[in-house]
């Protein structure tokens, strides 16, 4: 098995997959080190760049950057750049920061890059939850709905890119939590590199601190294995947390491996 931070990387790049295929109007390409996901959309955080390999100095680094920077100019959109810094080398990862704002963008988060062999058991008694696959239009728009109440996404934005039903048959499969028929969390899972990444784990404000996060997620990751067969138990679990999430993904049996630092166009 890789090593922890590449089974994350790994994982992260095929997932961000989805915001190129979604919308049917974007584009997924690898060119000159980095994986380009552009979504068609004009919105900077579903237009990302990552790395596609190690970065050997700063002038690689700065070259990598200027290639998607002429991506994303040719396009007149806004966009990020999703940097694993355990692939750069030790001179790029000082100077890594003046060079992004150099290039005109600034940092908007720290993300540790997350890896657990298995789940730890739950340290309390959690709700029940009904664990809904996104695989119907009400589905779909039950998880595009929460995306935009659990992580502040334009409404406009959510809907083209979770509504369609082409956007689901890929690697990301989607789940609904509902509660009395209510939709209250979601949660996203990709198997890739050996491992299954938990991705858009969210709970609406009005249902939050009470367990259905960690319960859906715990029933969706069941259902996800379930259909795979029993083998599935023996992959390890990785993320990208947000800072919400860091103290819940601590106590399931998270811990860091790597750190990601996403970078957005002024």
């Amino acid at each position: 098995m890789r090593g922890g931070f590449q089974l994350v990387d790994h994982n992260l790049r095929v997932a961000m997959r989805f915001f190129g295929e979604a919308t049917g109007g974007g584009i997924v390409r690898e060119a000159e080190g980095l994986e380009i996901v552009y979504s068609g959309l004009d919105y900077g955080v579903f237009n990302m760049a990552l790395l596609a390999r190690p970065v050997v100095s700063e002038r690689d680094l700065a070259a990598i950057l200027a290639t998607a920077g002429g991506f994303y100019h040719d396009r007149r959109s806004r966009w990020s750049f999703w940097l694993c810094e355990d692939l750069l080398d030790p001179g790029a990862r000082r100077y890594s920061r003046e060079i992004f704002n150099d290039a005109g963008m600034r940092s908007i988060s720290h993300a540790p890059g997350m890896l657990a062999p298995a789940l730890l058991p739950p340290a309390r008694l959690l709700p029940e939850i009904e664990c809904r696959a996104v695989a119907d239009p009400e589905s779909r728009a039950a998880f595009g709905g929460l995306t935009v109440s659990c992580f502040e996404i334009p409404l406009t934005v959510a809907r083209a890119v979770y509504e369609p039903e082409s956007a689901w048959l890929g690697a990301y499969r989607g789940y609904v939590g509902l509660v009395k028929g209510a939709a209250v969390s979601i949660v996203a899972l990709v198997r890739a590199g050996g491992a299954l990444g938990v991705y858009s784990l969210g709970t609406v404000p009005t249902h939050r601190h009470k367990g259905y996060g960690e319960a859906l997620l715990r029933a969706a990751i069941i259902q996800e294995r379930t259909a795979l067969g029993t083998n599935a138990s023996e992959e390890p679990l990785v993320l990208e947390s947000t800072e919400a999430g860091y103290r819940l993904y601590r106590r399931l049996g998270f811990r860091d491996v790597t750190n990601f630092t996403v970078y957005l166009t002024r």
